[in-house]
Parts: structure tokens; C-alpha cells; sequence
């Protein structure tokens, strides 16, 4: 069942391992499908190794149609996203170091550096502590989705969301790399980030209003 589908988003989830934005328990990676169904990895698999056969799959109902794995913690919070947005068709939830350490500080990942952390970003928004699986995460989680694509939990990780895996996968992946830039320019104490002006051209050119 949806073998293409789980084979897809497995091959994502190892991705996020090998470049060491995740751990071998945690994270978790949706797609939306035909049918409503969803994509979605479970619990208690080693996220290094994951297979296609891994991979779970959700009703639109939020069935569990693979009975012998265990849903994900944050299943209720990938449906919900699902659920008030159709531009959404993939999930990313990732603990990425830099990233996740800036969660528990009052600093935020500046994305105004570099060109391409603005374009694939955006502003990240950052939402207060809630406990992992709990319905006060997957709602102000969701309600940060429908104004930002990439979202940082405090004392958490973080989440990105994209019309496909690749996009999602992307926007983690430089959300990373602006965490790491944000830190290493506040070594240096002489930052100099694009102006309001190379901001707005830069939504210009990608068509955000």
C-alpha cells in the first residue's frame, strides 16, 4: 500500500539523519496523499535506517491502516497542518542542533544574512514551550504554519512545511545552516544583513506579498 509514497518519505528521513538534523529516535517526516491519506513516520524505529515498509499511513479519518507500527507522537500536529492548509502537502520536524539550542535562548535565527536563507526560509516564527504530543503544541504550531513556512519550538526543535518533501526538507535544512550563520556573525560582532530594501526585492522577485 503506497509503497512509492513511504519508500519516499523514508529515503527523507535518512537524509535528515545522515546530515545529523535529527537523532536516531527523534523527528518525524509526513506527506499528504491521494485520498487524504497521510505519509507519516512512526515511533520506535531507528530514523538512520528507515524503509519504505517503516513508514506508516493514516486514514483521512487519522486510521492507523499499518496496525503493527506505532503512530508518531506529533500525529495529531501533522493532521492538523494537513487539515487547515491544502498548499501543504509535507511536514518536517526536526531537531537540528544549532537550531534547537537557539530555541532555549531568547535569540532568534536571523534569515536577513545571506540572499537564500530569506528566499527558502523566510522568517522563521518562534512559538513558547508546550509538551511534545500535546494538543497546546499542534495548535500554536499550526497557527504559526499559516504565516510562516518554518516554525521553531522553544526548548523543542523545529518544523518546516513545503508543497513537497524536497521543499520541506530544504527549508530545515537551510534554517540550519541560517542557525549556524546567526551564531557565527555574533562571533564576529560585525554583522552587516541585507537592508529592508534588498528584503523587499527579494519578495518581489519570489511573488510574496
Amino acid at each position: 500500500m503506497l509503497f512509492s509514497e513511504r519508500r519516499k518519505v523514508a529515503d527523507f528521513m535518512r537524509r535528515l539523519y545522515r546530515q545529523g538534523l535529527t537523532t536516531a529516535s527523534g523527528g518525524n517526516i509526513s506527506s499528504r496523499v491521494d485520498g487524504g491519506r497521510i505519509v507519516l513516520t512512526p515511533s520506535q524505529t531507528d530514523k538512520g535506517c528507515m524503509r519504505g515498509e517503516d513508514v506508516g499511513v493514516l486514514g483521512p479519518d487519522g486510521a492507523n491502516l499499518t496496525p503493527a507500527l506505532k503512530p508518531s507522537i506529533e500525529t495529531s500536529l501533522h493532521r492538523e497542518i494537513y487539515r487547515r492548509s491544502a498548499r501543504v502537502n509535507a511536514v518536517v520536524h526536526a531537531h537540528p542542533v544549532t537550531a534547537s539550542a537557539l530555541s532555549a535562548t531568547g535569540r532568534q535565527i536571523n534569515t536577513h544574512l545571506i540572499c537564500e536563507a530569506y528566499a527558502v526560509a523566510g522568517d522563521p516564527v518562534k512559538v513558547p514551550y508546550a509538551c511534545m504530543g500535546s494538543d497546546e503544541l499542534a495548535d500554536m504550531v499550526c497557527a504559526a504554519t499559516e504565516r510562516a513556512s518554518c516554525v521553531v519550538m522553544e526548548n523543542h526543535g523545529a518544523l518546516t512545511i513545503g508543497g513537497s518533501l524536497l521543499e520541506a526538507f530544504n527549508r530545515m535544512e537551510v534554517l540550519e545552516t541560517a542557525a549556524k550563520q546567526t551564531v557565527l556573525t555574533d562571533l564576529t560582532g560585525d554583522v552587516q544583513p541585507l537592508s529592508g530594501e534588498q528584503l523587499s526585492a527579494l519578495d518581489e522577485l519570489l511573488g510574496r506579498g
